[in-house]
């Protein structure tokens, strides 16, 4: 089961378990929230293996397709309040509840854009630690260069949920997954990881890189 200390106790985002424990100051309790891997790409890249997502307490997040906010609820419990989650979404009704999120959980900057014009929205952003990214579009990896290029810092990280048929269904999605890697690599990424998110997503890898700014990856 995977979990997350939930930043503003008594509330759930999705209708997710919540679970208290002993444990917090002056006998208080801590509540933890269940993280659903059906319901999240990022859940289910952590549950297929991942090493490292790079998702730290403090830290700064660019979460491009951030839909209604249920998988961004949890970053911002792990970067906590000392973090931020820029999280951007480009439907107007998705963005909605995104904003309605947002509001008991201060650390979430909504952002209803389209992450392909990143200049729309680059007054509201700081440099950012991370780029996560699932956005299910033919060129999700040109989307997350250019917002890499705008707000990433160097040696920073990007993790991308590829949905093989979104990008080109006439191929296998190995080869899909390997075409979008090597793109990445032409443009200042080095791959590190890479697995499936069977079972809870079918037709879908999850890539983490390095971004290196001032050279080029090998």
């Amino acid at each position: 089961m995977l979990v997350t200390k939930n930043i503003a106790p008594g509330e759930s985002v999705y209708g997710e378990k919540r679970i208290s424990v002993e444990g917090g100051e002056e006998g208080t309790k801590i509540e933890y929230r269940v993280w659903n891997p059906f319901r999240s790409k990022l859940a289910a890249g952590v549950l297929g293996g991942l090493d490292d997502v790079f998702i730290r307490p403090g830290a700064k997040v660019l979460y491009l397709g951030a839909a209604s906010g249920t998988s961004v609820s949890h970053v911002a419990d792990i970067v906590g309040p000392e973090g931020v989650v820029y999280a951007v979404e480009f439907s107007p009704r998705s963005g909605r509840d995104l904003i309605n999120m947002a509001k008991k959980r201060t650390n979430v900057i909504p952002i209803v854009e389209d992450a392909r014009l990143p200049n729309k929205y680059r007054m509201l952003l700081s440099l950012v630690d991370v780029i996560f990214a699932d956005v299910a579009q033919p060129d999700q990896a040109r989307i997350v260069i250019h917002n890499a290029q705008s707000f990433l810092k160097d040696q920073g990280h990007v993790i991308i949920s590829i949905k093989a048929s979104c990008v080109d269904s006439t191929i296998p999605p190995d080869v899909v997954y390997a075409n979008e890697v090597q793109t990445l690599k032409k443009n200042q990424f080095k791959p590190l990881e890479q697995v499936t998110l069977e079972p809870y997503e079918r037709g879908h890898a999850m890539v983490t890189a390095r971004y290196q700014r001032h050279e080029t990856a090998n």
